[in-house]
């Protein structure tokens, strides 16, 4: 179910001058942002989780998945090259298995091992503050690359709706609206992170069985209905 063709041109798109430019972004400026904070005010467990629960998680994150996840197919939608892939005997579900496998590698590279790193600046990963923050960039990852994904197979404007989700619906209801909590991945992420947080720095709205089960469902869920999005766009083109 992984193709290495169509995993060598989505790593081609995604790294690409431009792309790369908006990965390496984020990634650097929270690292700025960890020695800048370190260098005034010493290593501090709390200030550590406010890092990287207010910056890392809750924007960087996101963020690096809706560049990655619609960027590993919607741009071939947008300009017809994906009718060139699409004309190769290839199944359609290793196409978008491929492309989401790629996806999660940017995005876990680029989202969770900073996040480690800048942990480690912050406060030497004290309280294990450092772990259990990776641990949730990580798993989060999964799931905002399966569903960005989605949304670029489901759309042109994928990046807004992926912006709206990620800053509207998690950012700002999710801090407005305490149910609304309940149905984001930043949540559920953090249910898992928590698990590795002794010092009880982290907290979620959810529990950790939960956000494990809602992890997976919307991960797979996203992805069989991308798989199924992409057939659908063949046989219209066929026909």
């Amino acid at each position: 179910m992984y193709n290495s063709t169509v995993a060598r041109l989505t790593y081609r798109a995604l790294l690409g001058r431009r792309r790369a430019l908006m990965l390496f972004a984020l990634p650097a400026l929270l690292l700025i942002l960890a020695v800048m904070v370190r260098v005034l005010t010493g290593a501090d467990d709390q200030i550590a989780a406010r890092v990287l629960g207010g910056f890392a998680l809750a924007t960087m994150v996101p963020l690096i998945g809706v560049i990655a996840g619609t960027g590993a197919i919607g741009p071939e939608i947008d300009d017809g090259s994906i009718v060139y892939l699409l004309a190769k005997p290839v199944k359609r579900h290793t196409i978008i298995l491929t492309k989401l496998i790629v996806a999660i590698g940017v995005t876990v590279v680029f989202s969770a091992v900073p996040t480690l790193l800048a942990g480690y600046i912050l406060n030497g990963n004290s309280q294990q503050v450092a772990s259990a923050y990776a641990a949730a960039a990580a798993v989060a990852s999964v799931a905002y690359a399966a569903l960005f994904l989605l949304f670029g197979t489901l759309s042109r404007h994928a990046v807004v709706f992926g912006l709206v989700y990620a800053l509207v619906w998690e950012a700002l209801f999710g801090s407005l609206v305490p149910g609304a909590r309940t149905l984001s991945i930043q949540q559920w992420a953090l249910a898992l992170g928590h698990k590795l947080d002794p010092g009880n720095l982290m907290s979620s709205d959810v529990g950790a069985t939960s956000g494990a089960v809602l992890l997976v469902v919307v991960t797979l869920g996203a992805t069989f209905y991308a798989g199924q999005k992409l057939r659908g766009l063949t046989l219209a083109g066929e026909e």
